[in-house]
């Protein structure tokens, strides 16, 4: 089952970012479907947390997607190479969001393959934010885009994950979010080979 939008509208980045472990997400791009179960997020939120994009209420080119109502994608490259993929959460005008960092492929394998130029499946066909959206074909072109559409969206099928099968820890690279570089709002599923091998 998709999840509808009010999933995503809630006002709780970190609980959204918690809950989407063992969530699927896919995506259908030139008519192929790929996908497969997250297994790493992160949590942004425009109050107090420095890492977050929005957090001095910048409306620019770049976020402006970031202060529509939640349940949309929001994508950017970073190093002039990598497209990061980001859910909008919270209702409009509050720009929280949350980071997919790490998917265990399940659907269309074939595809990510040739997507990663790697011919065997191994931990570095989606484990990382920029390495999954590549498998997934998930690219600037798709910022915006409506997740409870036929390009990209997510599933809820069933799964329950135990509270303590989730590692939170610091986020990933902000080192200059100061004293908010240390809040614990990075999810991981344990013992999952597929999350990013960042520290």
């Amino acid at each position: 089952m998709k999840l509808p939008l009010d999933f995503y509208r809630r006002p709780d980045p970190v609980g959204i970012a918690r809950e989407l472990i063992g969530k699927h997400l896919f995506t259908r791009i030139d008519g192929v479907l790929t996908g497969g179960r997250i297994v790493e997020t992160e949590a942004y939120a425009h109050l107090n947390d420095q890492a977050c994009h929005s957090h001095l209420g910048r409306y620019t080119a770049r976020t402006k997607i970031m202060y529509e109502p939640g349940g949309v994608a929001y994508t950017y490259l970073i190093y002039g190479r990598y497209t990061l993929f980001n859910i909008i959460t919270n209702e409009a005008g509050k720009a929280d969001a949350v980071l997919i960092r790490g998917l265990e492929p399940l659907e269309g394998i074939p595809e990510m393959l040739l997507r990663r130029g790697i011919t065997a499946v191994q931990r570095n066909l989606t484990s990382g934010p920029g390495l999954l959206t590549q498998a997934l074909g998930i690219t600037t072109a798709h910022y915006g885009t409506d997740l409870t559409g036929n390009f990209i969206w997510m599933e809820d099928q069933g799964e329950k994950v135990a509270y303590e099968d989730i590692i939170a820890s610091p986020r990933v690279g902000i080192d200059y979010a100061g004293e908010d570089a240390a809040l614990p709002w990075r999810f991981r599923l344990k013992d999952s080979k597929w999350v990013s091998p960042a520290k």
